[in-house]
């Protein structure tokens, strides 16, 4: 059992889709733009964001950018945030998070497990 997954559940968004897509994500969330959604994917270094309103985007919240000892919230926590900045290279939005969650969810999490909307409460 492992804490840390890749974005790969039924609900999230296909490589190939967010490639198509991704004109269109870059308008619709521009730097600076208000964001909220729910953690698809846990790993070391961040957290990989499904953005509400804009379902074939990705977005990755970077740990580094958060206080000191921060660990990344768990699968299927509702987040809020700000976009920072666009990535090409792999077509992710890059998220500053406003909320790094807290000790409510145990840890490790199983590599399929998500939390039900009441349990990210």
């Amino acid at each position: 059992m492992t804490e840390y997954t890749w974005p790969n559940g039924v609900d999230d968004p296909a490589p190939e889709d967010v490639r198509r897509a991704w004109p269109a994500t870059v308008t619709a969330l521009p730097v600076g733009a208000a964001v909220t959604g729910k953690v698809i994917g846990r790993q070391p270094f961040g957290v990989f964001v499904a953005i509400d309103g804009v379902p074939e985007a990705v977005g990755l919240a970077e740990i580094h950018g958060s206080p000191r000892g921060t660990v990344p919230p768990p699968l299927g926590f509702a987040i809020s945030g700000s976009v920072v900045d666009h990535a090409e290279h792999n077509f992710q939005v890059r998220l500053r998070l406003d909320d790094w969650g807290d000790e409510r969810a145990p840890l490790p999490l199983a590599p399929d497990e998500r939390l039900t909307d009441r349990e990210a409460l």
